[in-house]
């Protein structure tokens, strides 16, 4: 697999604290990766580095390739760069309809606030997406009538119309019922054929099958890198969390507890 992304020494720094620091790290198109850490551990942040939405100290030993180039217009890359994370999700709670806010991906606009002219094939797409998540019949529905669960598959579809190379998805459960989480994980494993997958997480069971690297972070570091059933180990996440933590496993899907 050809290199898709590459970060060498990265340190991102916050009010006189390192968050991130010295993070070196490259990931392989079409390879599926979870990043797992405590709240804090710099995971969010790694993932604003390689969206391009967080620029680290600028040293010379500095570097984020992507494809291979380092330097990218911003409306191409984020063609390319599908990001899902509760700081980019001001539009879930607005009165545009179901259908502009998918279609506002294909302008990486939140909301109608720029001057494109929606062309009818644009709307098509927008509904092709809305099936592909279940939501097509509430396409004409306003955002804050929804669930936070069709909040979230929304979401999912306004970044996966533009077919992605990259699908960056930082803590994409987080607050759903279990019941909905398993049914956006399957929905998420659908993305992994056409889009590399990089998921940040704390909870295991929002991991995906198909992840097969997982990623471990602690105080702005990474701490471990390696396959996910060498990763998630009992040892490896007691150590993570120092707490005694349990880990089981059914059908490809892990979960931990203390």
């Amino acid at each position: 697999m050809s290199e898709l992304v590459r970060i060498e020494h990265a340190n991102v720094r916050r009010d006189g604290k390192l968050i991130l620091e010295d993070a070196s790290i490259s990931f392989s198109d079409g390879e599926h990766i979870a990043i797992v850490g405590a709240n804090g551990a710099g995971k969010s942040t790694l993932i604003d580095v390689i969206a391009r939405q967080v620029y680290p100290l600028a040293r010379d030993e500095y570097k984020n390739f992507f494809l291979g180039e380092e330097r990218w217009m911003r409306s191409e890359f984020e063609k390319l760069v599908g990001v899902v994370s509760e700081r980019n999700a001001q539009f879930l709670n607005t009165s545009y309809s179901v259908r502009e806010i998918v279609c506002s991906g294909l302008y990486a606009s939140l909301g109608f606030d720029f001057h494109h002219q929606i062309r009818p094939e644009d709307w098509l797409k927008a509904d092709e997406e809305l099936k592909s998540v279940g939501l097509y019949e509430k396409r004409d529905r306003v955002m804050n009538t929804l669930s936070s669960g069709e909040k979230r598959r929304i979401m999912l579809a306004r970044v996966n119309i533009n077919k992605p190379r990259l699908l960056l998805l930082d803590e994409a459960s987080s607050a759903l019922d279990f019941p909905s989480r398993a049914s956006l994980r399957r929905l998420i494993s659908t993305y992994t054929e056409e889009s590399t997958v990089i998921m940040v997480t704390h909870e295991l069971s929002e991991i995906i099958p198909e992840i097969k690297r997982v990623i471990l972070m602690k105080n702005g570091r990474i701490v471990m890198d390696g396959k996910k059933e060498d990763v998630l180990t009992e040892d490896n996440l007691s150590a993570l969390f120092m707490e005694k933590v349990y880990v089981s496993e059914h059908n490809g899907i892990y979960n931990a507890y203390c």
